[in-house]
């Protein structure tokens, strides 16, 4: 449950930077400025969609599959925890790549990028760490 939490925490934070960039919020309450140099740089937009909907996305999937992985015979099941972890992988991949730009292309952080990157980090630590779990007392028990 901890992981659809931070997930739902991420579907936040990924909308509040979406309805930025859509033009439904006149400013980012950031601090610095680099947050709008981020959110209108080039590099704000991937595969003609804002960055920001594909981490709503990305959180979303988290949180449904999280969720559902909580209840009933989901509950017990590895591919739960397998997607999960896949997922957040990419998540971590993703961002990775998104922290080099701002670092190397656009010379800003957003706060809010960096926070959206510890959360894609702890949702893949706690991915792995439960589906290891999983995997072990499955593993007991001799079944899949």
């Amino acid at each position: 449950m901890t992981i659809a939490v931070v997930a739902l925490a991420g579907v936040f934070l990924a909308t509040y930077l979406l309805l930025y960039k859509l033009g439904y919020i006149p400013g980012l309450a950031c601090g610095t400025g680099d947050c709008e140099v981020v959110q209108s740089s080039r590099w704000a937009m991937f595969l003609g969609f804002p960055v920001a909907l594909w981490g709503v996305l990305f959180y979303a999937a988290m949180f449904l599959v999280a969720s559902a992985g909580s209840f009933g015979a989901l509950a017990e099941s590895l591919a739960v925890g397998r997607l999960l972890t896949v997922i957040s992988g990419g998540g971590v991949s993703f961002s990775g790549w998104l922290t080099y730009l701002e670092l190397a292309e656009i010379h800003a952080i957003c706060r809010y990028c960096v926070v959206s990157a510890v959360l894609v980090l702890g949702l893949f630590a706690l991915s792995l760490r439960d589906y290891r779990l999983h995997a072990a007392e499955q593993g007991a028990m001799g079944t899949e």
